[in-house]
């Protein structure tokens, strides 16, 4: 069965925007064009559609899923049985987490005890290396910066890490909330939020700096956290966040 652009966008849950590009860039071309000018697909580029949409899910980069999809090598069976793996270790460790947040909410609401390193239960601390790496290498803050914040994060008692995280939620939640109320990034509800977002930041981001922790949220890694909340809040948030960088930092 062939598929045209609207029918595969229907089918996959991607935007016929996407397939255009995918298809300008070499990524994905259609089996054939039809007379009429239209892209139609066949089972080998839905097979290809869902390589690349696995590698997307695991935050690879186009460039780079392209490489791979279009070595001479490449083998589907194989590469699903490496998405297989990979996203079986994920399912560990987020029901590591989900195991975590239920005996943390139960621990909040007096119900049990629970010990402090169970409080990070399921975390990944390479992960934590590499963001911090990675603020580093952007130039967000400097390695002396980073150390310097690393021995402020050693002082915090459980419960100022826990007020830490209720402060961080609860913005979250006001801006998904303005988000409903269709106010606006610019709206002085949301960089009434943002005020206290960059006062929140324990490193206290100038203006270069603020901008490119809005950008860095944007990343795969960090969306993963914001899509929870829906609503393309990462991009809202980021916007917010230039917004007040350009009006009152320096």
């Amino acid at each position: 069965m062939a598929y045209t652009v609207k029918k595969l966008a229907k089918l996959s849950g991607i935007s016929a925007r996407t397939l255009h590009f995918y298809d300008e860039i070499g990524l994905l071309k259609p089996a054939y064009y039809g007379e009429n000018n239209y892209r139609y697909y066949e089972e080998e580029q839905l097979l290809l559609l869902q390589q690349i949409l696995f590698y997307r899910e695991l935050a690879f980069p186009l460039r780079d899923i392209q490489r791979i999809v279009n070595s001479n090598d490449f083998d589907k069976i194989e590469a699903l049985h490496s998405h297989q793996k990979i996203l079986c270790q994920q399912i560990d460790q987020y029901q590591q987490l989900v195991n975590t947040i239920e005996k943390t909410i139960a621990r909040l609401q007096g119900k049990i005890t629970m010990n402090d390193e169970e409080l990070y239960d399921g975390f990944d601390a390479e992960k934590q290396k590499q963001y911090e790496k990675e603020l580093v290498d952007k130039g967000y803050v400097t390695e002396q910066e980073m150390d310097g914040y690393r021995n402020i994060y050693k002082k915090y008692t459980k419960e100022d890490w826990e007020r830490f995280m209720r402060e961080g939620e609860q913005m979250n939640q006001e801006i998904v909330t303005a988000m409903k109320k269709q106010l606006s990034a610019s709206s002085a509800e949301v960089q009434a939020i943002v005020r206290r977002h960059h006062t929140w930041v324990v490193w206290k981001p100038t203006r270069e700096k603020y901008i490119g922790l809005s950008q860095l949220y944007q990343t795969p890694e960090f969306r993963k956290f914001y899509d929870r909340y829906g609503l393309e809040m990462v991009e809202f948030l980021a916007a917010a966040m230039r917004i007040f960088a350009e009006r009152e930092l320096n």
